[in-house]
């Protein structure tokens, strides 16, 4: 069963344009662009039989063929991370039976997380979409709750039913909780890893659908899926000791780097 991995990447993010070519330091002081860096982290998961960067930036082009991808260009009119695997997919000539996405802020996720989502998509033939959830600790539910506080928008987290189906994913923290938690305490509140796999056919009629309210209030492309009544299959991962953060915002660079700093990565 072969496997497409892409790495969706635009210049012009609202919240934090350029973010891509960000450079981010790591344990040893060397700086890499968040995208090399996601690069990186796809090129260690194991069972990927192709890894391309897909763009509509020509900046974001010769950065990335500079340090080895290949290269995708896309569309500007894609109006998220999907609709441009859908469309870097189509441009391959197709024929991959799993698509996984894995956004470009996120320079941390573990290899195990993208491993256990293709098994996970393998194991459940009723999905057509699967992606991870990671029980939070108390001190990342605080980082959320503060994060909400301070106006910003921090991690997204999920609620999903016994047969591990999705429920709702939100920018807000959800399921509501008014306990408080010790830092290393496991807490009810899952953190929705920004990875997606796709079962090819879903993928391609992805971008056909309506834009429904939810997706255009919360600004969640997965939404998308659960609006037109589509399931969504959450696969839960383990941190294993490993902290992971997605850059969303300019004050997440000293977060993550000091993340990379604490767990030695360079």
């Amino acid at each position: 069963m072969s496997v497409l991995l892409v790495i969706p990447a635009r210049y012009a993010s609202s919240r934090y344009p350029g973010k891509p070519l960000v450079p981010l330091k790591g344990a040893t002081g060397v700086e890499q662009s968040l995208i090399e860096r996601s690069w990186r982290a796809a090129m260690e998961v194991s069972g990927i039989d192709r890894v391309v960067v897909a763009t509509d930036d020509d900046r974001i082009k010769v950065a990335s063929e500079a340090f080895g991808a290949e290269v995708v260009m896309t569309s500007e009119l894609c109006g998220n991370g999907t609709e441009r695997c859908a469309e870097a997919h189509a441009a391959l000539g197709g024929g991959f039976n799993i698509v996984v996405n894995l956004q470009g802020d996120a320079p941390l996720t573990p290899a195990w997380f993208i491993e256990g989502l293709v098994e996970g998509l393998r194991a459940a033939p009723e999905a057509e979409i699967a992606t991870p959830v990671l029980r939070c600790d108390g001190a990342t539910l605080n980082g959320f709750l503060e994060d909400r506080k301070a106006g910003r928008v921090g991690g997204t987290t999920a609620v999903f039913g016994a047969q591990n189906q999705g429920l709702y994913f939100s920018k807000e923290v959800i399921p509501y909780t008014n306990k408080t938690y010790a830092d290393e305490a496991d807490t009810p509140v899952f953190h929705h890893v920004g990875v997606y796999a796709y079962r090819p056919g879903a993928l391609a009629a992805y971008p056909g659908w309506p834009v429904g309210p939810l997706e255009q209030l919360e600004g969640l492309e997965q939404l998308r899926f659960l609006e037109n009544g589509r399931q969504v299959l959450c696969v839960e991962v383990e941190a294993r000791g490993r902290q992971f953060w997605e850059l969303n915002n300019p004050a997440d660079v000293p977060r993550i780097e000091a993340m990379m700093a604490q767990m030695g990565l360079e």
